[in-house]
């Protein structure tokens, strides 16, 4: 199955969620970044959760972390994701504060332990979306 047979971000995303997506396109890993109180964060919003401030920047994080939690997945919504089970969801824990989840590649599932340090990766999917996944370090 070809990874245009998979579930891709929506053209009709918020105009808020773009940078985000634009800098997946750059290799580039970026986040919200209030510039009142400095607050990072993930997934895009057009409020700060912490201050209510509506003053945003994006900010460049390294795309470094650690597992915070994780599932394994033995059977996949669609054939596509079928064909890749069985495969891990991981809730990465950016070394910059924010929590992010992707798929975690390049390790058994059954290696897989909260604290695992990973990285991320990029991988340029169908009609111009790059889309982020994480593997361990080392």
């Amino acid at each position: 199955m070809s990874l245009n047979e998979k579930f891709l971000p929506p053209d009709d995303m918020p105009e808020f969620h773009k940078p985000f997506w634009e800098a997946l396109k750059a290799h580039e890993f970026r986040v919200q970044s209030c510039t009142d109180c400095g607050t990072l964060r993930h997934v895009p919003k057009e409020i700060c959760p912490a201050c209510g401030s509506q003053g945003v920047d994006w900010t460049r994080v390294s795309g470094k972390g650690s597992v915070y939690t994780y599932t394994v997945i033995h059977r996949g919504p669609t054939p596509a994701y079928q064909a890749d089970a069985p495969y891990v969801i991981a809730h990465v824990e950016l070394e910059e504060g924010p929590r992010v989840i992707s798929n975690l590649i390049g390790v058994d599932p059954a290696a897989v332990r909260i604290g695992m340090p990973v990285e991320v990766v990029f991988e340029d999917a169908a009609d111009g979306w790059t889309l982020y996944k994480f593997r361990p370090v080392g």
